[in-house]
């Protein structure tokens, strides 16, 4: 079984938090420490990206409509689908899917500090402004997140962050927040 080192570089200044790590690239090593080193580390990258997408998330519902409908037809760093996949434990297809693009389009655009297109910039928006709502019922970042990464009965099974794709996806998610925070049943 072959572990995993991993080695991180920061972006250049942005709209992501500075202190956010990105751009990860493995190499292979073999001890039982790398492992658990390799597992403190997948989770405190994951805490960060948390963190990074939660910051994303509050300021966007802090704007008028006018000024986040300007922000997504002028596109969003391309560097922000690696802190959602990493956020929301999205896979390849997953993560495609949600933002309606391939992943090498997405690495390729990032590469070239080039923004998303305003398709997956409005998804994104519409993630963000969903999963603030996840926070304020949940009251902890951390698990609005894991509530949003796992399949929900409520949703029919699909992964809450993954309904967010569409208008209509993302109103089911916000039902079914609302229903969590007045104690009824979605």
């Amino acid at each position: 079984m072959n572990d995993f080192f991993v080695t991180v570089r920061r972006p250049d200044p942005g709209r992501l938090p500075p202190s956010f790590p990105l751009l990860i690239h493995t190499e292979p090593m073999n001890t039982p420490t790398t492992a658990r080193r390799q597992l403190n580390k997948k989770s405190e990258l994951r805490d960060a990206a948390i963190a990074a997408f939660s910051d994303f998330s509050a300021s966007r519902v802090l704007l008028k409509d006018s000024e986040r409908l300007l922000q997504i037809k002028a596109g969003f760093s391309a560097q922000l689908f690696q802190v959602v996949c990493i956020a929301f434990d999205l896979q390849g297809h997953s993560l495609e899917m949600l933002l309606n693009a391939s992943i090498s389009t997405f690495k390729r655009r990032s590469r070239e500090q080039k923004p998303l297109n305003s398709v997956a910039s409005e998804r994104l928006d519409r993630v963000a402004v969903v999963c603030h709502l996840a926070e304020q019922v949940f009251q902890n970042r951390n698990m609005a997140a894991c509530w949003m990464s796992k399949p929900n009965k409520a949703l029919g099974g699909v992964t809450p962050v993954l309904l967010c794709g569409t208008e209509i996806g993302g109103k089911q998610v916000r039902r079914v927040l609302q229903a969590l925070e007045w104690g009824g049943i979605a």
